[in-house]
């Protein structure tokens, strides 16, 4: 079983248990004010695996499951079986915190701002994925078909605009540095990966 699906399941059942057990959920949650104030840290990486219903639940996995699929099997190809599963997963659970640290300093006072889900570090492995496959025809809102390369740059530009704007439940700064964190770490496991993402996005343009 791929590393992709088990995430998948280990983060199905957690929601599944937060959703009956609203004290659980209330611990798990990214809160910055009770990590800030009670150094309640481990919730920048809890928040991860916890969802606010069945919807965000659904869409967050199976968003993870297209792409996580394939960059796992791009790390092992590049890397190798054992330590190609170790990137990933690194990967994967580092992008969560990191995602989560820019709220974490602009709410660490704010005693209401608290979000879930695993947005941010499906966010990283679909930037991950666009450095192995820039042109790729992805669907934006599951509609509209859209080059993989395009559709990061209006994604990293709308969820920094979103994200100032705040006048919506999501968090779109997660988003953002979640993104950015995911392509930056994949070029430091290889730094050779930049080159080739410039040759493919140069050499298979469509145009």
């Amino acid at each position: 079983m791929s590393l992709t699906l088990i995430i998948i399941i280990l983060t199905a059942l957690v929601s599944y248990r937060c959703f009956e057990d609203r004290a659980l959920f209330e611990k798990l949650k990214h809160s910055p004010y009770l990590e800030h104030n009670n150094k309640e840290y481990y919730r920048l990486w809890t928040a991860g695996f916890v969802h606010g219903s069945w919807m965000h639940l659904i869409i967050n996995m199976f968003v993870f499951y297209q792409f996580g699929e394939a960059v796992e099997q791009n790390f092992i190809y590049y890397f190798g079986e054992a330590k190609g599963r170790i990137f990933f997963l690194i990967l994967y659970l580092a992008t969560i915190p990191f995602a989560n640290l820019s709220t974490l300093f602009k709410h660490k006072e704010n005693g209401y701002f608290a979000s879930v889900g695993a947005s941010g570090a499906v966010s990283g492995i679909l930037f991950a994925y666009i450095i192995f496959n820039p042109w790729n025809i992805l669907l934006l809102f599951f509609i509209i078909p859209i080059p993989a390369f395009i559709a990061a740059v209006l994604y990293l530009v709308y969820s920094s605009w979103a994200g100032r704007r705040g006048q919506d439940m999501i968090d779109h700064e997660a988003h953002f540095y979640g993104a950015v964190f995911g392509f930056a770490l994949t070029l430091i496991f290889k730094p050779e990966f930049f080159s080739m993402f410039l040759d493919r996005l140069i050499h298979q343009a469509p145009f």
